[in-house]
């Protein structure tokens, strides 16, 4: 895929929507295009959390080993949606599988490459920390009420 192509695809990315040219110009020096088959793995729980993908179509899913149960899925993401953030946060290491549910085509990106850009580039390091952030509150809410739901309150019974 040519790096013309590539930008183009990350510039028209909601997760980076608005960000200047030169930000843009940055990332894509990170980013390269990939596809998993069907229950291909794009990490695993444990491995190192130096890459993350924007899904560009497709679906996967993140799950969670757990003993006595196996493989339980906790979420699942799709078009237009980015998985993996391990590579912001020290060990980083990914703490979760996340494993192809179809044929998945994305974007990966370098989180070795971003963080050393990151640091040279202070806006672009504040501004991807801020949807990051973001990111991850909203996952870790959607885990709760998933919890929720799965356990309920067991008060009433």
């Amino acid at each position: 895929m040519k790096l013309e192509s590539l930008a183009k695809i990350l510039k028209e990315h909601p997760f980076l929507e608005g960000l200047e040219q030169h930000h843009l110009d940055f990332i894509t020096g990170c980013a390269s295009n990939v596809v998993f088959k069907k229950n291909e793995f794009l990490f695993r729980a444990g491995d190192p959390g130096n890459l993350f993908y924007f899904i560009r179509e497709g679906q996967v899913v993140v799950e969670i080993y757990i003993p006595g149960k196996g493989p339980t899925e906790i979420q699942s993401r799709g078009k237009g949606d980015v998985t993996g953030w391990a590579w912001l946060i020290p060990p980083y290491r990914s703490t979760f599988d996340v494993r192809a549910a179809e044929l998945t085509r994305a974007i990966v990106l370098d989180g070795t490459c971003l963080r050393e850009k990151m640091e040279t580039e202070h806006d672009l390091g504040f501004i991807l920390m801020k949807r990051f952030a973001a990111l991850i509150a909203e996952r870790l809410e959607a885990t709760r009420i998933q919890l929720l739901d799965i356990y309920g309150d067991r008060s009433k019974k």
